[in-house]
C-alpha cells in the first residue's frame, strides 16, 4: 500500500513539474507580464531587456534595473577539460568571474524572465543539466537562444542546428526557443538584408517544432528585409522577432518606426542599446 501511494506521489510530482515547463516556460512574453501586471498593453515594445547580463557587476546591474527580460551568454571554460563548466561570457572573452550555475542561484530570486544565449554546442548539455536542477522555481519565460544558420555578413561559427534543437529539445520540449542567424554589419557599406534562401533553410528547420519560436534579427537589416520576414512570421502564430543591435551599429529611428508600422507590435521584440531605445519608446508613447 505505502508503495502504491508512493509510486502516485511521484507520478503526480513528474506531472507537476512537466505543467510548469509547459506553462510558464512556453508562455507568451507579452501574456506573462500583462497577467503580472508588469506591463499595460499586449505590445512587444513594452518589454524593457537587459543585453549580456554576464559577469557578476552586469548581473546585478540587471536585477536591479527596471528590465523584464535578462540576457545573457554562455560559454564553456574549458572546452576540451572532461570537467569544464559553463561561465557567463561573450566572444572574444573567454574567461568571466561569473558560472552559470552563480548566475541561476541569483535569477532565481527575482520576478524576470530570461534569454540564454549560447555561444558553443558544448555548453548547452551541462548549462541544461543546471537548468533542470531549478526549474521548480523558474516559473517565468524562459528563451534558449543561438545562432543556428549563416545570415548576411557573417563570419562566426554558427551552433550545429540539428544538435541543438535535439538537445534542447531532450531536456524542454517546450520551452521557448530563439533560433537566429550569424550576421555582421559594416559601416560606408551597402549591407545586405536576410535573403530568401536564409528565411526559406529557417522556416524548414521549426516547421517540425511545436513551442513558440522567436528570430532575433539585426535591427540594421530589418528594413530591406520585410517581404522575407514578414512571409516567415506568417507560417505559424508561433512566431516572433526579436529586434536587436550591435553597439557599432547605424540605424534611424525611422528604421525602427517602418518595423513598427509594418509588423505585428504584439510579435516583435526590441533588444536595443541607449539612446535608441528610449528615443524609440518616446516616439510611439511608451514608457513617457
Amino acid at each position: 500500500m505505502v508503495r502504491r501511494y508512493l509510486k502516485l506521489f511521484f507520478m503526480y510530482l513528474s506531472l507537476t513539474i512537466n505543467v510548469i515547463d509547459i506553462g510558464a516556460w512556453s508562455e507568451n512574453v507579452l501574456d506573462y507580464f500583462l497577467n503580472t501586471n508588469q506591463i499595460k498593453t499586449r505590445d512587444g515594445a513594452e518589454i524593457i531587456w537587459y543585453h549580456a547580463a554576464n559577469n557578476k557587476s552586469q548581473m546585478k546591474e540587471a536585477i536591479q534595473s527596471a528590465a523584464h527580460m535578462v540576457e545573457a551568454d554562455i560559454l564553456l571554460c574549458g572546452e576540451e577539460e572532461e570537467n569544464a563548466e559553463p561561465i557567463m561570457a561573450h566572444p572574444p572573452e573567454t574567461n568571466s568571474d561569473n558560472t552559470f550555475e552563480e548566475w541561476l542561484n541569483e535569477i532565481v530570486n527575482t520576478k524576470k524572465g530570461i534569454k540564454l544565449d549560447f555561444k558553443s554546442l558544448a555548453a548547452v548539455q551541462p548549462s541544461l543539466m543546471l537548468l533542470e536542477g531549478i526549474k521548480l522555481y523558474l516559473r517565468r519565460p524562459v528563451w534558449i537562444n543561438a545562432d543556428i544558420l549563416p545570415g548576411p555578413n557573417g563570419s562566426s561559427t554558427v551552433v550545429d542546428a540539428k544538435r541543438f534543437l535535439e538537445t534542447v529539445t531532450s531536456f524542454f520540449p517546450s520551452v521557448t526557443l530563439s533560433l537566429g542567424w550569424t550576421t555582421g554589419w559594416e559601416p560606408q557599406q551597402c549591407n545586405k538584408g536576410y535573403s530568401w534562401a536564409m528565411v526559406l533553410e529557417m522556416a524548414q528547420l521549426c516547421d517540425a517544432l511545436t513551442q513558440p519560436v522567436t528570430f532575433p534579427v539585426r535591427a540594421a537589416l530589418v528594413r530591406q528585409s520585410k517581404s522575407e520576414l514578414l512571409w516567415l512570421l506568417q507560417k505559424s502564430n508561433r512566431y516572433s522577432l526579436t529586434v536587436w543591435a550591435g553597439k557599432q551599429d547605424k540605424y534611424s529611428l525611422e528604421d525602427l518606426l517602418y518595423i513598427r508600422e509594418n509588423f505585428d507590435k504584439s510579435r516583435v521584440y526590441y533588444d536595443i542599446f541607449e539612446p535608441q531605445n528610449s528615443e524609440f519608446r518616446k516616439a510611439i508613447g511608451i514608457g513617457v
